[in-house]
């Protein structure tokens, strides 16, 4: 005879084995019904009430009060900025006029104009409105010759660096760097110096070859233009600081300062050889130390006789400190050879 099993009777846990209590009600949780959504997040389901959920709420609504108040300030300090712009422009003679809108041309945009129109629209006398319309003519005429004499100032930039770059410049081909003729080289050298001697070389060309110079490191496939472009601002930062001498103090010669104009001059290539036979560490008389302080020293004086945030300034910088870059390349590699 078969035996029977008797099992035990499930009992209601084993189908709702959880039980929640939410507003003093029992709600059974059970594992059939865990995915379903009875139309609440999976944070809110089963929660008991809390003043969390409140204390949330206020705090988003302020968040968001304060982000549209201070929107609001910022607009309307951008209204009162123009206003007074605009005061301005309208109480100025025509000389006072062209100067105000030279030094606030980046203020000329969308806004301005809308701005303008705006109050134009709310003149009461037709006398004032044909104000405002004569004033408008006469900002947008000088903003344009401004615009105008720009596009030439770069014209002219370039028109003087394609000069610059001729003796080393294939047009047929990829300009290969260095130039397979040392004399090309020597060339664009003299240019350099001679146009700077004529005064070419300023803020709209050195603003040019750097547009020029970020192109070419975007594209990635002219490295030869890259290398010309280098070393046309090389050129340029070596010929204005060889223009003044810091080597003597009456009679006696700073040994640190000759040498920093000695490697100032010369070519980047040539500036490992200089720097082992001209430091102590290597093979010359200089200490380290004293020639970092040259530099550092005459990056000082640069950025006091350039105007700040140049590209004057920073080309001139930027060139000093790649020979103190290369310095310490170098006193740590022999360093490195002696230990």
């Amino acid at each position: 005879m078969a035996s029977i099993f008797t099992l035990p009777r499930p009992t209601l846990s084993f189908y709702f084995p959880k039980y929640r209590k939410v507003f003093n009600c029992n709600v059974l949780q059970s594992p059939f019904l865990k995915d379903w959504n009875l139309g609440l997040s999976r944070k809110e389901r089963f929660e008991p009430f809390t003043s969390t959920a409140s204390i949330e709420l206020r705090r988003r609504r302020r968040t968001l009060i304060c982000a549209v108040n201070q929107d609001a300030e910022k607009a309307f300090k951008k209204t009162v900025e123009v206003d007074r712009l605009i005061d301005m422009l309208r109480e100025a003679n025509p000389s006072e006029l062209q100067k105000l809108v030279v030094e606030n041309i980046l203020a000329f945009n969308e806004t301005f104009w809308i701005r303008l129109a705006a109050r134009s629209d709310t003149c009461k006398s037709d006398d004032d409105k044909k104000d405002y319309e004569e004033l408008a003519t006469a900002v947008m005429s000088i903003v344009d010759r401004i615009v105008h004499k720009t596009h030439e100032k770069i014209d002219s930039a370039t028109d003087v660096l394609k000069e610059i770059l001729e003796p080393v410049v294939n047009e047929e081909e990829e300009t290969p760097w260095p130039p397979k003729d040392p004399e090309a080289l020597k060339t664009m050298e003299k240019k350099v110096f001679q146009m700077e001697q004529e005064g070419k070389l300023d803020e709209g060309f050195l603003a040019e070859v750097s547009a020029q110079l970020r192109q070419a490191k975007e594209d990635a496939d002219k490295p030869g233009l890259q290398a010309m472009l280098q070393k046309v601002l090389q050129l340029y930062a070596s010929t204005v600081l060889s223009k003044r001498s810091y080597a003597k103090k009456g009679n006696e010669v700073l040994k640190a300062e000759q040498f920093l104009e000695t490697v100032i001059k010369a070519p980047e290539q040539e500036w490992n050889k200089l720097l082992i036979d001209g430091l102590a560490v290597g093979k010359g008389e200089v200490s380290a130390e004293d020639f970092y302080a040259v530099i550092k020293k005459r990056i000082e004086r640069t950025l006091i006789r350039t105007e700040g945030g140049s590209y004057q300034q920073r080309i001139l910088t930027e060139y000093l400190k790649g020979i103190e870059s290369r310095a310490e390349e170098v006193v740590q590699f022999l360093q490195g050879n002696t230990a």
